[in-house]
């Protein structure tokens, strides 16, 4: 087993236990490039039970998380079927999840450059991610996280919408009835079509072709918040509906 493979295992072992584990860098230097072959074999080990690809989610959408983590540009991770979230998310699967609400898009057609994934767009709809990083408390460097597919674990969206411009669309969070956030889509790189690009970008650079009926998460508008047990969240986007989802 080389390294890359390794600690891949020790990731995905450390998420289907729903046991947090120190993170990678704390045994070992990990570089950007290999953070993402270990996230890739993540990927791959999931993929060999039995589960499919299904999308791209984006990370790191905000200028202000960029400037925390010292970075100067998006990270992103892959999407499975698995992760797809139905009426609801059994949180006793996952290690410490949060929540965030979402700008969703659908790709209708095979992706193959940069310049065609806005007119490849089939719909778009508001959404939610669930994170849980695989460390313990929540706490990472930018190669760790990268190596933790970018803390995805789960997600879901509403009904689908012609495509349209989505560069100032309000969104609001709400926990058992109760606000618990509000943002901007504007929030995410000052227009979600950017994300999409991006997305675009860096999956065609690891030779991954965004496909037909796979979704891409634009990114967070807002801080993600802990997802309690028991709880009803709803999420609501201007002109795009609600989605709903209980713990």
């Amino acid at each position: 087993m080389t390294d890359v493979q390794r600690l891949a295992a020790r990731l995905d072992d450390a998420a289907r236990a729903v046991r947090a584990i120190p993170p990678l860098t704390a045994e070992r230097e990990l570089d950007v490039p290999t953070a993402y072959a270990v996230q890739r074999a993540g990927i791959e080990r999931r993929t060999r039970r039995g589960e499919h690809l299904a999308g791209v989610k984006m990370g790191f959408t905000s200028r202000a998380k960029m400037i925390q983590m010292g970075v100067d540009d998006v990270i992103w991770g892959l999407l499975t079927d698995a992760m797809a979230a139905g009426p609801s998310v059994d949180t006793s699967g996952l290690i410490h999840p949060r929540i965030e609400p979402e700008i969703v898009y659908l790709i209708g057609r095979e992706v193959r450059s940069v310049a065609e994934v806005e007119s490849a767009v089939a719909g778009v709809a508001v959404g939610f991610e669930v994170l849980d990083s695989r460390y313990r408390d929540f706490a990472f460097t930018l190669p760790d996280v990268i190596a933790d597919n970018a803390s995805a674990a789960r997600f879901g969206y509403g009904a689908w919408h012609e495509p349209r411009d989505l560069s100032n669309t309000g969104l609001l969070m709400e926990i058992d009835g109760r606000p618990v956030q509000t943002g901007s889509s504007a929030a995410i790189l000052g227009d979600p079509a950017r994300a999409l690009r991006a997305a675009a970008r860096l999956a065609l650079r690891a030779g991954i072709p965004l496909e037909p009926g796979w979704v891409v998460l634009a990114g967070a508008a807002t801080a993600a918040i802990p997802l309690p047990k028991d709880a009803h969240v709803r999420v609501t986007g201007a002109g795009l509906g609600s989605v709903e989802v209980a713990t």
